[in-house]
Parts: structure tokens; sequence; C-alpha cells
């Protein structure tokens, strides 16, 4: 059976920047790192909405070398970026201490905005921790995304693209990080490919929904073993 370590907060999301958060989790305790942070852009959605710390990208560094830190020997983390702050991200990446092992592309059937070209796609970087092993089923680079809806979040990801990427990257009873957790997908896709999630979140009504998010999810799993939600947590949901 796989060891996960008694004291980490496990298939919760926790509130508060990630600079502050990460320190006080053990280091070398989680066997995977997959997130979406802020590109720095200042994104705001067709209906308006924003992300908390993309302004600027001055937690970059500080927050990536905290998530290094937290990972296992020989692990791998994967990380979405902006195109266009891609020299800032890989300069925290590897200052931190991470080796690029891989690019991934998440191609969509719409675009999400246009300009010299139709923005058709998603990205991210396989980031690795020492010399993981290769997974024993191998994925390919490219995975075809499916739109969200982004009901619980302006870039909400859908749970189909995560779900192989946590299956590949992390043993089966490990642990999953995301510390820029937004709506919780991160989580919900651990606990549906039978691994636990650690998140962190900074917007305290996300870090509500995320959690209210994976409780129905738990009440939603225990219904279907047959057993009963307590009124406790049935009234937290």
């Amino acid at each position: 059976m796989h060891y996960v370590p008694q004291s980490l907060p496990l298939d919760q999301v926790l509130l508060g920047d990630c600079r502050q958060v990460l320190p006080s989790l053990p280091a070398e305790s989680v066997d995977m790192v997959l997130t979406d942070p802020p590109y720095g852009v200042a994104y705001q959605s067709r209906d308006g909405r924003s992300l908390a710390g993309d302004r600027t990208l001055e937690w970059l560094k500080p927050a990536f070398a905290e998530v290094y830190r937290v990972m296992k020997p020989n692990s791998i983390a994967v990380s979405y970026y902006g195109w266009t702050k891609v020299d800032e991200f890989m300069a925290a990446w590897r200052g931190a201490g991470f080796r690029i092992a891989g690019h991934l592309t998440f191609p969509k059937r719409y675009a999400s905005s246009s300009g010299l070209v139709r923005y058709q796609h998603e990205q991210a970087y396989l980031l690795a921790k020492g010399s993981p092993r290769p997974p024993e089923h191998l994925i390919g680079d490219v995975i075809e995304w499916q739109y969200s809806g982004n009901a619980l979040h302006p870039t909400q990801k859908p749970t189909s693209v995560l779900t192989p990427l946590i299956e590949s990257f992390c043993p089966y009873g490990g642990t999953v990080l995301d510390p820029f957790a937004g709506s919780g997908s991160t989580l919900v896709a651990a606990r549906l490919t039978g691994r636990h999630g650690i998140g962190i979140e900074v917007e305290a009504k996300m870090q509500q929904t995320a959690n209210a998010r994976l409780q129905r999810m738990r009440s939603r799993m225990l219904e279907n073993l047959g057993f009963a939600e307590p009124a406790a947590y049935a009234q937290a949901a």
C-alpha cells in the first residue's frame, strides 16, 4: 500500500496564499503536483470574472520553490502556464530546481480569443524533480480539451483532462497537490482516480465552493456504496 503521511490535510482545500500555507506541509510529502496558476495577464472572462493574483507574477518564484520542496524525490509536477509569460515561468521552474521533462497541448474545438490567429489550445509543462520513472502506461502529449462550462470558476479545468495526468504520474493511493486550487477540479479528479488531494486557494469564496463540491462528491460516493451520510456532513454541504 502506498504510504501517505498522516499529518497531511487530505481531500480538502486550505484557505490562504500558497506562499504562506506550503511551508506548513512536510518536505518531500506529496507524490505529484497538478496546477493551473494565474498567468499574470489580468484575465477577465466574458461575464466579467477575474482571478486573484493575476496582475503580477511576483509570487511565482517563491511559490514554486515551496512546491519543489514538498514534492517527493523523482516525482512530476504538471503546470499550465500563459504563453506570453513563458520566460518568467521557465525561470521560476528552473530556479526552483525543476528539469523540463515534456510539454502537453490541449486542443480546443473553439477559440478562447483571437488576435493574429485564433487561440484554440491550452498548454502545460511536465516538470521533473530528480529522475522519475516512465509511467507504466504512457499517454500522448496531445490531450483533447472538453469545455467545462466554467460554472464554478472563470478558468475551470475539465476533470476529463486532469484524470489521465493523475493516473500517469501519481501512484494509486498517493497524494496530488494543487497550490492554486480554484474550484477544486484537481482534487475531484484525484478522488475519481483513487488518489488523495490537497488544495490551497487564496479566495475565501472559491475555497468554500471547492470544499462544498468535494463534500457533495463524498456524499454521493458514500450513498453509492450504501452508507448514509452523517447529518453534520450533509448540513455542511
